[in-house]
């Protein structure tokens, strides 16, 4: 099955923005006054903001969901991203990509393959990490064969040593990066900072893109967090292929604030060195 993830994109170094979903139904946090109606118009208002700033693809994410159930999302929680996603996906004309926290790569898949969607991302591909949720185990030789059992032409984005998280045992950033390429057969890597919005150290982005550059693995890598319009050029002249944007995107830089149109155009221009 062809999942090369670049080839999904129409840019060279493609910039993904981020959706952070609110609470879903069942989460502490859900706005019952609001409702569902009320995420469904934040999530079409942020992807199309996203859109009209010229991003390259989108991310789904049920950010709004902590705490976050480890592995297993309830079933309800599965039906509501999909629910979102098959709004977003007939609202614009991008690639989607689906993340389900904490991680789920099982219902991430499904969602995809649901609605159209053109990769996932996996938190924890290979290996362990301890984790606010507990020690988080890779299952990388169940997503990897139920991609190939349901027929799902979605690539599947991993993280090396995903923030948030520490890993359990080795960790060295270019052993992790090449176990989850070549042992997980991921179609791409993500590099990230310690947190949301968190810096991505460049070395760390240097030494996963070298590891594989020197193995002769075309993996791509993105830098997944902490992105920003100073920053992004310097993300590309590490080595990485391509980034996931969200809070430098939000009005006045708050995670938890709605997508600015603005911010996003002043950041892809910034990626195309047109800044």
């Amino acid at each position: 099955m062809d999942s090369d993830f670049l080839d999904r994109f129409d840019a060279v170094r493609p910039v993904l923005g981020m959706v952070h979903l609110p609470a879903l139904p069942g989460a502490p946090g859900y706005d019952a006054d609001g409702g569902r109606e009320s995420i469904r118009r934040r999530a079409l208002a942020d992807t199309r903001a996203l859109e009209a700033g010229g991003v390259d693809g989108i991310v789904i994410e049920n950010f709004g969901d902590a705490p976050f159930h480890p592995e297993d999302v309830p079933t309800h929680t599965v039906a509501e991203m999909t629910a979102i996603a098959t709004r977003v996906a007939g609202a614009v004309d991008l690639p989607i990509g689906i993340n389900v926290l904490r991680n789920d790569a099982e219902a991430a898949l499904s969602v995809a393959a649901a609605v159209g969607a053109e990769f996932v991302r996996v938190n924890v591909h290979v290996g362990a990490a301890a984790t606010d949720q507990g020690v988080l185990e890779g299952r990388a030789h169940e997503t990897m064969r139920l991609r190939e059992r349901i027929d799902a032409d979605v690539a599947v984005l991993a993280d090396v040593h995903v923030k948030h998280a520490t890993p359990v045992g080795a960790d060295d950033v270019r052993r992790a990066a090449l176990e989850a390429a070549e042992r997980g057969r991921a179609d791409g890597l993500v590099v990230s900072g310690p947190g949301t919005g968190a810096a991505t150290a460049l070395e760390d982005v240097e030494r996963v893109a070298g590891a594989l550059s020197d193995r002769g693995l075309e993996v791509p890598t993105v830098v997944g967090s902490g992105v920003t319009l100073e920053t992004v050029r310097n993300c590309f002249a590490a080595g990485a292929d391509g980034v996931v944007v969200g809070t430098a995107l939000k009005e006045g830089g708050e995670t938890t604030n709605p997508v600015s149109r603005e911010r996003v155009a002043a950041l892809v221009a910034a990626a195309r060195g047109d800044a």
